[in-house]
């Protein structure tokens, strides 16, 4: 069996919730691999090899080595790749159809690759202090950054539609460059030379901060959520 945990929902973040409710330690338990935030939406974090990287608002990269380290929203698994990637140069648009034969749409995946990147354009969110907005109040004020010709790492999940509201559905897609000075949440992207794999999840583990107030006394509007939540982490599905 292999699974893909998840601490806390998008949907928690749309409704206000981004203190952070476990730690980089506790998560590292679950996981090796994967993508996140920190408390107060604090950036684009990376997990690779059990490494944590943090993406600033203003560009900058940092290694997050103190365990205590807290979390609202994160995505992890154990690297144990299920197939090498069955292509050579692929795009954000061009991903889902050169995975067609995976049949990916009803299965929760992540993709993990290293490539020469031509093209890459990354947003960050900014920190948050409480009263924290909205993740959609903050999805048109969130700094942008390109890079081309670099090379790095990328790596992420696909979720399926009918779970767009714990996480978000289709690709959620984050980077690193191999100097670890350029990083961020993917919003467009070339790479060639890719080499990297695939893996399947045939379990998804949902873990909740229970013991957060703030949590269990959310009242989520749930009109309009969906497209919140496509609204709010851009890029190409």
């Amino acid at each position: 069996m292999t699974s893909l945990f998840q601490h806390g929902t998008l949907a928690m973040l749309m409704g206000k919730q981004m203190q952070g409710t476990i730690t980089v330690g506790e998560l590292l338990q679950h996981g090796d691999t994967g993508i996140g935030t920190l408390s107060g939406l604090d950036g684009e974090v990376i997990i690779l090899n059990g490494q944590v990287y943090q993406a600033q608002s203003d560009g900058q990269v940092n290694h997050i080595t103190d365990e205590t380290t807290l979390l609202p929203f994160a995505s992890v698994h154990f690297d144990k790749p299920t197939k090498k990637l069955p292509f050579n140069t692929v795009n954000f648009e061009t991903l889902s159809d050169k995975l067609k034969d995976s049949k990916l749409h009803n299965i929760f995946s992540a993709i993990n690759f290293h490539g020469e990147f031509p093209h890459v354009h990354v947003r960050i969110v900014p920190k948050q202090i409480e009263p924290f907005p909205s993740l959609l109040e903050l999805s048109t004020h969130q700094p942008e950054f390109t890079k081309d010709n670099i090379s790095g790492t990328l790596v992420g999940y696909y979720a399926p539609e009918i779970f767009n509201g714990p996480t978000a559905a289709g690709w959620h897609l984050h980077f690193l460059s191999d100097d670890k000075t350029f990083s961020g949440h993917l919003l467009d992207f070339s790479a060639t030379n890719v080499i990297g794999n695939l893996q399947v999840f045939d379990e998804f583990v949902q873990h909740l901060p229970l013991d957060n107030t703030g949590f269990r006394n959310m009242e989520l509007d749930l009109e309009g959520l969906h497209s919140g939540i496509e609204a709010s982490e851009g890029g190409k599905k």
